[in-house]
Parts: C-alpha cells; structure tokens; sequence
C-alpha cells in the first residue's frame, strides 16, 4: 500500500484488473506513458488506482487509432483530447481520400488485365510524383478518369519524358519578363493561334509551301532550328496527350488549339535541314 492507505498493484494485478496485456503495460511504462509509482523492495513495478483510470485513457486513446507521441500531449494536459482528436480526424480523411484512390487505381488495373510490373503505379512515390504535377483525382472517380491517371502514371514513370517536360519549363521560364505570368510565351501562343487557326481553316498543308508564308509571320528571322526545339520540347504529341490526361483527371476542360500546335510543329520538321 501507498503511504495514504490506497491499494498499489503489480503489473500482473493491474493486467487482470483492466484487461489489459502485461507486456502492452509493460511496454507502455518503458515508453514512460504510465510511470509507476514506485517499486517494491524486489525491484517490481507498483502501480495505484490513478495509474488504472491512466491506462484505461491511454487505451481508448490507443484504440482510436492514435500514437504514443499524440497520446502524451493529452497525458501531460498539454493537448485535450478534443484537440488530438480533431487533428487525427484529419489525419483519417487524408488517409482515407488516399485509400480510396489505391482502390480505384487497383480495380482498373484489375480490369485491365494489367502485368505485375504495373503494381508500381500504387507505390507511394508514384502517387507523390503524380501530386507535385497538380493532379487531383477526385474521392469518386469515374473509369475514365482513372484510366487517364494510371496513364499519366505510366507516362511520369518515363525518364525520358520527365526530361521533357521540364525542358519545357525551362523554355517557358526563359522566356517570361518579371511580373508577366506568361511572358512572350502567352503571347506567342496568343499569335500562333491567331495565324495558324485561319490557314488550318484553309486547309493549307503544312509540308507545303502554302505553309512557309504563315511561319515568316509567326516565327521572322527567327533561327528555326532553335524555335523547331522549343515547340518539340512544349508541344509535341506526348505532352499534348500529357495535358489532355490532366485535363481529364483534374475535371477541366480539354487543352484548346492542341491541332494548331502541332501544324506548326509539321510544318517546321517539314523544313529541318533545308
């Protein structure tokens, strides 16, 4: 007994009280969740009613789902369990939003029949690289849409494409001037489309010499070679794919003037090396 009289209890007394695992309390007391109060003359871990009503905190705590490091917040009053539990609602949903894509991703891969190569498109990291490109697949997915993320999975597996795609950035980020979001490339797209929409109209060929009078328009005295990179690396078919499986995953509408992109593109291989 404590010096006041109340009853202490051995690790194995305070199991059976609570129904709780000896080695769960054990363990518990070695993280220094629930210190005993003091210890017998042989060394053993005493513990009191107080530490009882503690350990039936840490295990409902335990229960909810929550980890010691959120549980000893709320044992040393620096947190209420309001708090903690407000937090790990959030934690949930994440975790939960998070399931429900691996779901949808493994029932299309099912589907589809899919070798076991393509098992890696759940990894984390897949799905993290897939996060950083501002894809957001929706907590009710549609077959479609799942489709287009587990292509554009694939597609960000590439090495070779990921090159691209951030040659592309880089063209673009070279070309904008300080506080110009968009810079000379927003007004190039602007004036390509204007140029290229009404010659496609006429359905004039871009390997033809119909085709060399809209791009002195478009392009000048402008080294073609150098431009016929830019436009490769920004508007090639892969990436006009790229965008259009962003748009379809995002719930957006499709990439506009993707064919007059790609006019110019033709038109330019058309005259490499000339």
């Amino acid at each position: 007994m404590n010096d006041d009289g109340t009853r202490l209890f051995t690790i194995g007394e305070l199991a059976r009280a609570t129904g709780t695992g000896v080695r769960t309390i054990r363990y518990w007391s070695d993280e220094g969740v629930l210190t005993p109060v003091t210890r017998s003359p042989g060394g053993y871990r005493l513990y009191d009613a107080g530490s009882a009503a503690r350990l039936e905190l840490i295990r409902t705590l335990r229960e909810l789902g929550l980890g010691l490091d959120e549980v000893r917040p709320v044992l040393a009053g620096e947190r209420t369990v309001a708090e903690v539990a407000a937090t790990h609602v959030a934690a949930l949903d994440a975790r939960i939003r998070s399931l429900k894509v691996t779901r949808a991703v493994l029932s299309t891969v099912a589907r589809r029949g899919s070798e076991a190569e393509e098992m890696t498109l759940v990894d984390p990291d897949i799905r993290e690289r897939i996060r950083r490109t501002a894809v957001h697949l929706a907590e009710d997915p549609t077959p479609e849409e799942v489709d287009a993320w587990v292509e554009l999975a694939e597609m960000l597996q590439d090495p070779e494409f990921r090159a691209q795609l951030r040659r592309a950035v880089e063209f673009n980020a070279a070309d904008r001037r300080p506080g110009e979001p968009g810079g000379r490339s927003l007004w190039f797209a602007k004036r390509l489309v204007e140029l290229v929409g009404p010659a496609r109209e006429r359905g004039v060929d871009p390997t033809g010499p119909g085709a060399e009078e809209v791009l002195d328009d478009l392009f000048g005295d402008a080294d073609r070679a150098g431009v016929l990179e830019r436009m490769t690396a920004g508007f090639d078919e892969r990436v006009a794919r790229y965008r259009h499986l962003l748009a379809v995953v995002n719930r957006q509408p499709a990439p506009p003037h993707t064919e007059d992109f790609a006019w110019v593109v033709d038109a330019l291989r058309a005259r490499a090396g000339r």
